[in-house]
């Protein structure tokens, strides 16, 4: 089980990866249209729909990423203080109650509508218009990658119930250790009342 869970937290990870490439994409397509509009007085129309098709995909497929690394927002002031088992059934009940049905929903929904778009191959309302089916099939393909963490996510609500611990996760970017950051601050101002020491013996020598 531990396997197949780290396996999907992998996929996960990739998906979220390979689509924050759209921020390079975002920042030199802005940059070149900012120099284009204002020094060579060459607007483009097609750009912000481009721009907000980049930035859609970026958010969309960053879920399920997000969701494997615990980095949704959620209101820990007392969830923190529960035991994990305790954190293990809210999580659990918040997954069925809330995610399932809204993420079913999505995937469903969202292929529905990608396939509605693609049958009139939908474009933007712009003076140059744009593609827009290719952008609407990130919705399912996003969704149903949620969907997949969520899963995996609800075996570890599992796990935990069963053993009482939290099954351990992949390892990858992760936030700030306040503790750790301590510990380094006080050796460094440990470090450098040494040398102060050292130094103010130096100078008392000569």
């Amino acid at each position: 089980m531990q396997k197949l869970l780290f396996a999907i937290d992998t996929v996960s990870t990739f998906i979220g990866k390979t689509a924050a490439w759209a921020v390079v994409g975002l920042t030199v397509l802005i940059s070149w249209e900012v120099f284009s509009r204002y020094a060579l007085n060459n607007p483009h129309a097609w750009v912000l729909d481009a721009q907000i098709m980049l930035y859609g995909t970026l958010f969309m497929l960053a879920g399920a990423y997000t969701l494997a690394k615990g980095g949704h927002v959620r209101g820990d002031v007392l969830y923190g203080f529960f035991s994990p088992r305790a954190q293990a059934g809210v999580d659990l009940t918040l997954y069925i109650v809330f995610f399932l049905p809204g993420v079913l929903a999505m995937t469903w929904a969202g292929w529905t509508y990608a396939q509605e778009s693609l049958a009139i191959r939908e474009q933007t309302f712009s003076a140059t218009p744009l593609p827009l089916y290719p952008f609407k099939f990130v919705i399912p393909v996003a969704a149903a990658a949620l969907l997949l963490q969520g899963l995996a996510e609800i075996a570890r609500c599992v796990i935990c119930l069963k053993t009482g611990a939290w099954p351990p996760r992949g390892d990858d970017v992760q936030e700030v250790d306040v503790d750790k950051l301590k510990e380094m601050v006080h050796v460094q101002d440990a470090d450098i009342a040494a040398l102060d020491r050292e130094l103010a013996a130096k100078q008392g020598r000569a």
